[in-house]
């Protein structure tokens, strides 16, 4: 998939150092949670989990870099337990946030969601994760309730968007 300025595509094995960077980023670990990647092999196994949930749901996330092969971030639609839809998640390096990727990236896996019929998405945020709550809110979702996934503690803001809303 690509836009004006990025191009979205399926993790690869070669993207281990990106995605260990990126989650450990301090706000992925505070807004979205320590998935316990911090070397190259526990990036593979992540990597590879994304791409056996894209085999099984048909989607996942995707990395989303320049034209040039800059990693900026991650972004697509994702199945969570405990959600009734597929879930629009994204994350980017602190240095490419703020200059209108994340909304960029996000408005064409949406635009892409709609092409294959999808009538509802979710997407969930920490409490206080107002800049995540801004970007749902000009893609077109709105506050549902308030939700905890299956063993989770946080309870987590749910957005939705499309029929069938809360």
């Amino acid at each position: 998939m690509e836009t004006p300025r990025l191009r979205l595509r399926a993790l690869a094995a070669a993207d281990a150092p990106f995605i260990v960077r990126l989650l450990n980023d301090p706000d992925w670990l505070r807004f979205i949670g320590d998935r316990g990647v911090r070397t190259l092999a526990d990036a593979g196994a992540y990597i590879e989990r994304n791409l056996a949930a894209r085999t099984r749901n048909g989607f996942g996330l995707d990395m989303v870099e320049l034209p040039d092969g800059t990693p900026l971030g991650l972004c697509g639609l994702i199945r969570r337990p405990g959600l009734d839809d597929a879930d629009l998640g994204f994350a980017f390096l602190p240095e490419h946030r703020g200059k209108g990727y994340a909304r960029e990236a996000a408005a064409a896996v949406l635009a892409d969601a709609d092409a294959r019929g999808f009538a509802r998405l979710c997407a969930i945020t920490s409490q206080n994760n107002e800049p995540s709550m801004r970007l749902l809110e000009r893609l077109g979702f709105r506050f549902e309730r308030l939700t905890r996934l299956p063993g989770d503690e946080e309870e987590l803001r749910l957005y939705g968007r499309g029929r069938g809303g809360a």
